[in-house]
């Protein structure tokens, strides 16, 4: 025989876990929502932090060679210029020997003893004989050294056309790892695009947030030229991060530096990395308006200090030359030109 057994009514501690259990369940469904929705924005954070710092150390390998093909390039045209000048020398000295020799020609080609005893005055034509052959030996002496000479300069010419051939395919290797990286940035900034606004803004304050504090109680430049110097990198702001340029219409990074200080009368090297042995290294906590911080431990990117925390720079394409905290990455050295 069976038996019906009524349903408990609920007591109010029931309702109470219940609906605790759905808030849980609600909580645990957005909880798993938050990863999925960051992920994108974490990722796309990472690919093109990496991204601007491959094609930074590109740029700077492109300018490098660059500027050794530049430098090989005056060296030859200095050694062309060599070769010519001895070349007319070498020219004038065979229109003098073949000058020489014609009239030796003209004259009979008469044998020295004949000569001698048909002379009227065989004292004067002696000394004029010995003084014949020693300008003759000398000239021949001369016109051998010459073409020595002559042999080992094209000789150089040739390795350093040899050289300038390698360096100039170094260069446009680089310049196609070049190519390649500016088509992932422009990936990456597509993808970039592709997130929703705030993201996109986050993902800024993010690339300028500063990672070091620094009190900057040194607002004065360290020197005339540096102050110089500041006043150049400052009228850049706003210009375009443009590869491999120096100006003054677009700069990557070290050509923003190295144009400011020439403005202010000063050379420095064309890449980041040679800047950073371009003056004395100073503390961080020291640097001064117009001194060059280097980032990254391989200095693949430099800007330059402005007082107060704050450096100008040429960040990366898309991005124009401005002011951001000078910790914005991780410091390697500040130098003082």
């Amino acid at each position: 025989m069976g038996s019906h057994r009524r349903t408990a009514p609920s007591s109010g501690s029931d309702r109470s876990a219940v609906v605790a259990l759905g808030l849980l369940s609600a909580a645990a469904t957005a909880l798993g929502a938050v990863p999925a929705a960051a992920t994108p924005h974490d990722d796309t954070r990472a690919e093109v932090d990496r991204l601007y710092q491959e094609a930074e150390k590109a740029t700077e390998a492109y300018n490098a060679a660059d500027e050794r093909a530049d430098g090989l390039r005056r060296q030859i045209a200095t050694a062309q210029d060599g070769i010519a000048r001895k070349q007319q020398r070498v020219n004038a000295m065979r229109e003098s020997l073949g000058s020489l020799a014609g009239a030796q020609y003209r004259s009979g080609g008469l044998e020295p003893a004949l000569a001698l005893l048909l002379s009227d005055d065989p004292e004067d034509y002696l000394e004029k004989a010995s003084v014949l052959d020693r300008i003759t030996v000398h000239q021949a002496g001369e016109l051998k050294r010459l073409r020595a000479v002559l042999r080992s300069l094209a000789q150089d010419r040739a390795e350093a056309a040899g050289r300038l051939g390698a360096l100039e395919k170094s260069r446009k290797a680089v310049a196609a790892h070049k190519r390649t990286v500016e088509s992932k940035l422009a990936e990456a900034r597509r993808l970039l695009n592709s997130l929703p606004a705030g993201d996109r803004a986050a993902y800024d304050r993010a690339t300028r947030s500063a990672r070091a504090d620094l009190p900057g109680p040194h607002g004065t430049p360290a020197s005339g030229r540096a102050a110089a110097a500041v006043a150049a990198a400052r009228s850049a702001l706003g210009r375009p991060y443009v590869w491999g340029a120096n100006g003054p219409g677009g700069f990557d990074c070290s050509g923003l530096t190295q144009w400011s200080y020439a403005q202010a009368g000063v050379a420095l090297p064309r890449t980041s990395q040679a800047q950073r042995y371009a003056g004395r290294q100073v503390p961080l906590s020291e640097a001064r308006p117009g001194d060059l911080v280097l980032y990254r431990s391989d200095a693949s990117h430099v800007g330059m200090y402005m007082g107060n925390g704050q450096v100008i720079h040429a960040p990366y394409p898309g991005a124009p030359v401005r002011y951001d905290p000078v910790g914005m990455m991780p410091v390697s050295s500040v130098t003082r030109v």
